[in-house]
């Protein structure tokens, strides 16, 4: 089985606006972030779609990072746009306009060869199309998950069938709260471990991220930053980092995924220095690994 990762989700052109600037039809969306974040650590295979109106431009960046876009369609009509607005709270955003456009009938299909991919991430869609991909692909190594308070809310039971074939769980604060009825936090997490995954990833956004298995709990801190543009993409640029950093070196014991959580955050700290996708541009591994250090030093104390 490969170390590649199949990532399945949106590609957007999103309107942002922060107290910090803002841009107009940017490239976004959950698969975009994923993809970018985890392409320093392993290959990517993207499965989305986009209208006839998607800039080639896009496509060819996304293609300079070694993502494999035979599984990205395009099909006559506009491509999803998401226009949205961030206070000086910078946790959560105000959406002030969806058009899902191509995106309201995604079906996803697969290449042949995309089927036997390792590492499956499921970006924010409909669980019942995250059940479809699953019964595509043959034999995964890892299955990761994320999903969002309208799926909660609307499709529930679909949600939970997918969790049944998913090992790990991205997923806010609010959200597992929402979604297992409990205020408690480790209560909520237990409550979801129920239904089948073996770990959860709680994101709590400037505050860093919680694993909760069913014998232990890690907490990440959020990295302080000097400078914050826009949080855009953050949640799933910290699950491009957990996740390829886990397929890079193929080992799945608890205390690589904790390592592997550090390299998320790290990936999500750098996205929100500048606007969509810019920081990626420039980002090295050099800065990576800097950052990583960075992230120890943060935490590391001294036993008694």
């Amino acid at each position: 089985m490969s170390k590649d990762i199949l990532v399945v989700g949106s590609v957007a052109l999103d309107t942002v606006k922060t107290p910090f600037g803002e841009v107009e039809e940017a490239l976004g969306g959950s698969a975009v972030y994923f993809s970018l974040a985890a392409s320093f650590f392993t290959k990517i295979k993207l499965v989305a779609v986009v209208g006839e109106d998607f800039p080639d431009r896009h496509a060819k960046l996304l293609e300079s990072r070694g993502i494999d876009l035979r599984g990205l369609e395009k099909i006559p009509g506009k491509t999803f746009r998401w226009k949205g607005e961030y206070s000086y709270n910078l946790n959560e955003a105000k959406t002030l306009e969806t058009q899902l456009n191509v995106f309201e009938n995604f079906q996803p299909h697969l290449p042949e060869d995309y089927k036997n991919t390792g590492f499956i991430f499921l970006a924010n869609i409909d669980p019942q199309l995250q059940k479809r991909v699953l019964e595509q692909v043959k034999k995964p190594s890892l299955v990761v998950c994320d999903t969002m308070n309208y799926w909660i809310e609307n499709k529930p039971e679909q949600l939970r069938k997918t969790l049944k074939k998913v090992d790990i769980l991205v997923i806010n604060e609010a959200e597992t709260r929402q979604f297992s009825s409990e205020v408690n936090l480790v209560k909520a997490a237990r409550k979801i471990l129920s239904l089948g995954p073996r770990a959860i990833l709680v994101k709590r956004g400037e505050y860093g991220a919680l694993c909760f298995t069913k014998n232990s709990i890690f907490s990440a801190p959020g990295y302080p930053l000097e400078f914050v543009y826009d949080p855009t993409g953050a949640g799933d640029s910290f699950a491009g980092g957990f996740l390829g950093y886990l397929a890079k070196m193929g080992n799945l014991s608890e205390r690589n995924i904790r390592r592997a959580i550090i390299f998320g955050s790290v990936m999500a700290s750098f996205d929100v220095e500048d606007f969509s996708i810019q920081r990626f541009k420039t980002l090295t591994l050099t800065e990576i690994e800097q950052r990583f250090g960075a992230f120890k030093d943060l935490t590391h104390f001294e036993s008694l």
